[in-house]
């Protein structure tokens, strides 16, 4: 399997290599991790997981993705290869919290996209706070990452351009919090870690955290 997820790797830098021109100079904020952490990312296309875990090659990361993308062959064996944990829409997410915790035991990073659904223009979108509660259950950092320029991927495609993809690392944290928030206090806790996300990106992309990305954090522990 260690062979599969190299060779996968080096196949994957190939293939998006010939669209895009990844520009991954914070890279060595994630390689630099020893333990395994909840990547917060936001969410433009089909891209986020693929790109991550090929340029994060060698460490072991993961993310969740629809069980419907299991029905695709190439993306099936691509998942498997790097242990993708299926989400099932409509269905409760405790099945789904406990196999991130099993993954991070396993020693691996976990992708989670707060927005939950594509924002397709790079603009971001309002988070969910899944999220807050899957950091406190897995009990492990967060680092928030996030990436621009991909939005502009299929654009490019047509005008035989490579994308610039470009992505910024924060700093990593840990929510403070003893049990189970409240809905308050979880939304509280959510706009934080979605500000941190925000003030990764350029202005224009901030959307409504445009504000929060300056303000303090009450709720979060930086590491």
């Amino acid at each position: 399997m260690e062979f599969r997820r190299a060779a996968v790797s080096f196949m994957l830098k190939g293939v998006i290599g010939v669209f895009c021109k990844i520009d991954n100079r914070e890279y060595y904020k994630i390689l630099s991790n020893n333990e395994p952490v909840i990547l917060a990312i936001n969410h433009i296309n089909f891209l986020e997981i693929p790109v991550l875990v090929a340029y994060g090659y060698p460490l072991y990361i993961t993310g969740l993705a629809k069980i419907e993308t299991w029905k695709n062959p190439f993306f099936a064996f691509l998942f498997n290869t790097y242990h993708a944990i299926p989400i099932e829409r409509g269905r409760a997410f405790m099945n789904s919290f406990k196999k991130v915790r099993k993954a991070v035991d396993n020693g691996y990073s976990v992708i989670i996209a707060p927005e939950g659904t594509r924002s397709k223009t790079g603009v971001l979108g309002k988070g969910k706070a899944g999220i807050i509660q899957l950091a406190l259950d897995a009990d492990v950092p967060v680092l928030p990452v996030v990436h621009y320029g991909g939005e502009n991927i299929w654009k490019n495609i047509k005008r035989f351009r490579r994308t610039r993809f470009i992505f910024s690392v924060g700093k990593p944290f840990r929510i403070k919090f003893d049990g189970r928030p409240d809905k308050e206090t979880r939304e509280e806790m959510l706009d934080e870690v979605m500000g941190q996300m925000a003030r990764l990106l350029p202005e224009d992309k901030r959307s409504s955290y445009i504000h929060q990305a300056e303000l303090p954090c009450k709720h979060l522990e930086f590491l």
